[in-house]
């Protein structure tokens, strides 16, 4: 299991060790007599969650007796997952995990002090019972994203949106929050794939969902409901913001530059907007942006068009 450490600037490689060799490092390093019976209570702690960053903070509470630490941070980009615990402070040790050949992220511990060789040396060991757990937390991690991401574009797909939308409104029916959705649909998509071919089609999806993204807000969440069919679920957002970032996404698309081999094509969207109001649950609130919708459509397409205009 390769792994690099890096303390203060300072970065070598070495050879992460089995729960053998941690039971005897916290035997010599650490001076605990029952090293054996601490490395399998921390491998077993380490066993009972998948969520990654209960995980490191039961990690963080396992070893803090041992190598004392102010804050730890876990760093796994392709998931864009980050988490971090205690303040930072100065002097910080940090571990690029690998096992298998597979990159489990980067892990970083900072305190006050410098960390002792004999610390460092003894966090090597420790880490041995972090690695499996933290691959398994990541594969979890992975399954869920495939099960909850469109494959094509890489946005959010149905099964997300449903559990989306019914959690958003009810906490603005709990809390009286404001909350959008925005329906957009692509104008004539049947004749791009007819037109062009479904590979065609394909591209025009993954660059429009792209330009949708690249306009939205990171609280924003976008979604793929269906064939050309895209919702955006705008948290925190009233009227009139949803408003500008429809007509916003509306423009973006119509003046994009949409080129597939020789083809230049053109594409335009329509756009629904509908706004929480009393009473509203999940469903009649994407009743109301898919009416929005259907009403910009019957306007002559490639327009926004609100529920209350309806």
């Amino acid at each position: 299991m390769p792994q690099h450490k890096k303390q203060d600037g300072n970065e070598a490689a070495y050879e992460l060790g089995n729960l053998a060799l941690m039971s005897s490092a916290l035997e010599t390093d650490a001076g605990l007599p029952e090293g054996t019976a601490k490395a399998l209570q921390i491998a077993g702690m380490l066993q009972t969650t998948l969520e990654l960053d209960q995980l490191i903070e039961v990690f963080s509470q396992q070893i803090e007796g041992l190598v004392p630490h102010n804050s730890i941070a876990y760093d796994y980009k392709p998931l864009q997952i980050a988490v971090a615990r205690g303040k930072p402070e100065k002097h910080s040790c940090s571990y690029q995990l690998v096992v298998a050949a597979q990159t489990l992220g980067q892990l970083v511990f900072t305190r006050r002090r410098k960390f002792t060789a004999n610390e460092t040396h003894l966090l090597e060991h420790l880490l041995c019972c972090l690695v499996y757990p933290l691959r398994n937390a990541i594969l979890y991690r992975h399954a869920l994203t495939a099960a909850l991401t469109d494959p094509l574009t890489g946005v959010n797909n149905r099964t997300a949106m449903n559990s989306a939308l019914i959690r958003e409104t009810e906490l603005a029916r709990r809390h009286g929050n404001a909350l959008s959705l925005i329906a957009a649909d692509l104008d004539h998509f049947k004749r791009i794939n007819d037109g062009y071919g479904h590979l065609a089609g394909d591209f025009i999806l993954k660059t429009v969902a792209e330009t949708l993204s690249d306009c939205t807000r990171r609280t924003d969440i976008l979604f793929r409901s269906g064939g050309e069919d895209f919702l955006i679920l705008l948290s925190n957002t009233n009227k009139p913001g949803a408003m500008r970032l429809a007509e916003r996404i509306r423009a973006a698309v119509d003046s994009s530059e949409l080129i597939y081999g020789d083809h230049r094509i053109p594409v335009t969207v329509s756009l629904g907007v509908a706004c929480f109001a009393k009473g509203d649950n999940s469903e009649s609130l994407f009743e109301k942006a898919d009416g929005a919708l259907y009403a910009a459509k019957a306007a002559g397409r490639n327009c926004v068009r609100h529920a209350d205009a309806l």
